[in-house]
Parts: structure tokens; sequence; C-alpha cells
């Protein structure tokens, strides 16, 4: 089943009522023009069951402390926004499996060379993820991306990722030639920091309901970051959120600021189309194919972690 992705921008109050969320809105209920059968009609509740993200972006949301407890036994993913309505904080359940601790020793207990292995596999999928966004995108030549996937060897050892993405981002964005990925960039730098942020709760929260830990990565390490495995799983993914944003940026002139209609688009990431395991499925569905095949990476069932692709 697709967990809902549910926004919201305005003052609100969200509460619980069996097992429903409710929402209502105080600028509804405070106007007193408006008849009360109206008013009433005005609060929505959608089940706690069918929630997979939450994200609040305005000062004036309030949401109790019941709701809260039920989205997080639910493993759902709550992402609040900063003044500049970008995504700031994340939070998740601190337990999602009912076989934790063995997991948890799993993870922790695994070794350098699988570590390296699994990075191996996750910067080739990248590459060619990425290669495929260029090429489809641009028409730009990719086939020395494409060797550079091949010759990606345990650890990365020679860095291609890094080849590849100074290739991959100066060309990636033909009419803006000044461009360069960095989070406080020139646009659409703002639009690749929010898709980047909804992927990457998806991503955590279904490590976390994998029962692993989403601070423990397989490359990452910055001891600042409580995330790194999130973001250490969630690269082979980021091509698509990009492929996203490239259609954003041909269809709109401004790119700025991110309007309501492009916000709308960005949060759509987690039901984009991808291909994982030969057959075709939703993102976030994808991606719990992906972290239940890390989990099993670590407990020495495969030593093949399962990746998307585009075709």
């Amino acid at each position: 089943m697709i967990k809902r992705t549910l926004y919201f921008g305005n003052p609100a109050y969200l509460s619980l009522r069996k097992e429903q969320m409710v929402i209502q809105l105080p600028e509804v209920e405070k106007n007193e023009s408006l008849p009360d059968t109206f008013k009433k009609e005005a609060t929505t509740t959608i089940p706690i069951e069918d929630i997979g993200v939450v994200i609040l972006d305005n000062k004036q949301i309030t949401i109790t402390h019941g709701l809260l407890e039920k989205l997080l036994a639910n493993n759902c993913a709550l992402i609040t926004c900063d003044s500049n309505r970008m995504p700031t904080g994340l939070m998740l359940p601190l337990a999602g499996n009912t076989t934790q601790t063995e997991r948890f020793s799993d993870q922790v207990n695994a070794s350098v060379p699988l570590k390296k292995q699994l990075w191996q596999q996750t910067v080739q999928a990248k590459i060619k993820n990425q290669a495929y966004v260029l090429e489809k995108t641009t028409g730009a030549v990719v086939k020395n991306m494409l060797i550079w996937a091949e010759n990606v060897k345990s650890g990365d050892t020679d860095n291609h990722e890094a080849r590849a993405a100074v290739y991959y981002w100066t060309n990636l964005f033909p009419k803006i030639p000044t461009f360069s990925r960095n989070r406080n960039g020139i646009p659409p730098n703002n639009l690749l920091n929010y898709g980047y942020a909804v992927l990457r709760a998806v991503v955590a929260r279904s490590l976390v309901a994998s029962g692993l830990l989403p601070t423990l990565g397989i490359h990452h390490r910055n001891k600042y970051n409580a995330y790194c495995l999130a973001d250490d799983i969630m690269e082979p993914y980021r091509p698509f959120v990009d492929n996203l944003v490239v259609d954003i940026v041909n269809k709109n002139e401004n790119i700025s600021d991110i309007t309501k209609d492009v916000k709308t688009e960005l949060l759509q990431i987690p039901v984009i189309d991808v291909k994982i395991n030969g057959q075709r499925s939703p993102l976030m569905i994808a991606v719990r194919q992906t972290t239940a095949s890390l989990y099993k990476c670590f407990s020495g069932k495969t030593r093949k972690i399962k990746y998307p692709a585009f075709e």
C-alpha cells in the first residue's frame, strides 16, 4: 500500500480521534461569516494507517501529543520546515521492527569489506541512473559515465562517484551555464534541496521499518550527521528527483521561489514510478525493497542490495 504524503502550509490544528488524524482549520472556524454546517464539513479526517509522511510548513500549526504518538507508532516520518519554508527537521520512531536488537547487532557488526562492496553497488547504481537522466533530458554523451560505473571498485577507491558528479552537474542544466550543485547555490539548487529532503525522509522511514539505524552508514561517517545510512541508501534514488526537477525547470521561467504548484510536484516524489527487481513500482515501495535487501546483506543472507533503475 502506498502511504500518503500530507503537506500543511496554513494554520491548522491537528489532533487524534479514533485512529484518525483530525484536521481543523482555525481560519475557517473563526470566520463568523461562514455557516456552522460549512465549518463542520471543513473538518476532515484521515486514517493514521494511510499516512507515511507529514510536512509541517507553518508556525501556526498545533499538533497534539496523542497524534504524534500514533503517527510514530505507525512509522510515519514528520518533516518540519523553517522560516524560508525549506525542510529543516525530521522526526522518526526509535523502533520500527519486532526484531530490533538482532537487526541492530547485524548492522553494527557488518564487516568493512561488506560495507565497501555495498558502497560499490550503490555508486554503480547512482552513476547509471545519472547517465540515463542526462541522456534523456539533454542528449549529452554518457558513454564515459557508463564506463565509470562499470569500473567502480570496492569502496569506490578511485572516486568515480565524484568524477561522474562533475560531468553530470556540468551538463544537466544547459540553459543555466553557471549552475553548479551547491546547497546554497543558485536555483534550481533550491528545488533539489527540497526534493532531496523529502526523499531522505522516505528512505529514513523505511530504514527504521527494516529495523536498521539510519545513523550508522556504510560510507558516510560525518559525526554530526544523524542520517548517514539514509544518505548512503538514497544516492541511487537522487537521479529520480533530478529528473523531476529538470521537468519543472523546463516548464517554469521563474524558479527562484518554490511556488505552490512546484511544491505540489515535488511532493509527488514518494509515488514516482521506478523499476526495481524487474518490475515497476512507486518509489516509496521500491525503497522498502532496498532497505529490506540491505538488512539481508547485513545478516549474511545475500551480498546484493536491490536498487532502482529507470528502464
